[in-house]
């Protein structure tokens, strides 16, 4: 049985406004309709000319990854193939484009909205480099925010410029615009660039992939690069509460947690966001020192698994 259409926009048809989104989300259907419709030109910005994946959530069942664009998707919603190495096909991502197509992924429940750090038209250069704070499990946000000056004060020493936003989990998203760099050097830049954090400040940061070899410190990710994802700022969570990843002042993190943000509360905390990308202008070079030192570094999976295979010919020895 088709649901009731409660309302269009956009010639998009939008039902079951008034079912909660999810367990726990503090929030209706309505209001993530609401959020994305009032919010479509800051987060347009975002996703427009990106592959995109979003987090959907069907009641009562568990949030899922959705890459591939379903068949029943209307015409007005663009798509462009890329090829999937650890899948090995091709997938047919959408391009979020225009507020037609944001308010139909909205209606289809699609709370989280990661875009990749290219563009389908220029897929070898990436428009910033990523460092995700990721904190131990707990509350762990004012560690994630120790962690993340650490990432600042290697960009200042280096003359990047860069601006800063909750991811809307328990962490913090430190984004570096670049402009005319290729894959290869944005991820030897990230992984350099998160080396020198975590060597300012040991006891707090740490480069360990592995989990179990982080010793409760903040996991200072380099592996946002290539084909990768992130959430997009102003992108709600599956989260309790239905907090969003927020851009924030610098100066602010240390006031706030990511739970003020929510899809209850942006309205009024709107204007405290911080400068984004669009309010900075890109990098058009990387210094060749952090190049250099990050070419030496491994990526952090290929690292772990050498040592995961050194572990096990120890343990059989």
């Amino acid at each position: 049985m088709a649901s009731k259409v409660d309302e269009e926009r956009e010639g998009v048809a939008l039902t079951n406004l008034d079912q909660p989104l999810f367990d726990g989300a503090g929030a209706t259907k309505r209001d993530l309709l609401d959020h994305l419709d009032a919010r479509s030109d800051l987060l347009l910005a975002e996703l427009r000319g990106r592959p995109l994946s979003v987090i959907r959530v069907h009641r009562g069942q568990e949030a899922f990854m959705q890459k591939n664009v379903p068949r029943y998707a209307p015409d007005f919603v663009k798509t462009v193939g890329f090829w999937a190495e650890t899948s090995h096909r091709e997938v047919r991502y959408a391009l979020c484009d225009d507020r037609p197509t944001l308010l139909w992924f909205g209606n289809q429940r699609a709370v989280e909205y990661h875009p990749t750090l290219v563009t389908a038209a220029d897929p070898e250069h990436p428009t910033h480099l990523v460092l995700d704070l990721d904190p131990p499990e707990g509350d762990g946000f004012s560690a994630a925010v120790a962690a993340a000056r650490l990432v600042r004060e290697v960009l200042e020493r280096c003359g990047l410029r860069h601006v800063v936003k909750t991811s809307g989990a328990k962490g913090v998203h430190v984004f570096v615009p670049v402009t005319g760099v290729d894959l290869h050097d944005a991820a030897a830049a990230t992984r350099a660039i998160a080396a020198r954090a975590a060597a300012l400040d040991p006891a707090i940061a740490t480069t360990a992939f592995v989990k179990d070899e982080r010793e409760g410190k903040v996991f200072v990710d380099a592996t946002r690069s290539g084909g990768a994802t992130v959430v997009a700022a102003w992108s709600p969570r599956v989260r309790p509460g239905t907090p969003v990843s927020f851009p924030l002042p610098w100066d602010a993190l240390d006031d706030v947690h990511p739970s003020d943000f929510t899809l209850a509360t942006l309205g009024e905390r709107a204007g405290d966001a911080g400068p984004w990308l669009g309010d900075i202008e890109a990098n058009d070079a990387l210094p060749d020192d952090l190049l250099g030192e990050g070419h030496e570094i491994p990526p952090p999976r290929v690292a772990a698994m050498h040592e995961g295979k050194r572990r096990k010919r120890a343990a059989g020895s």
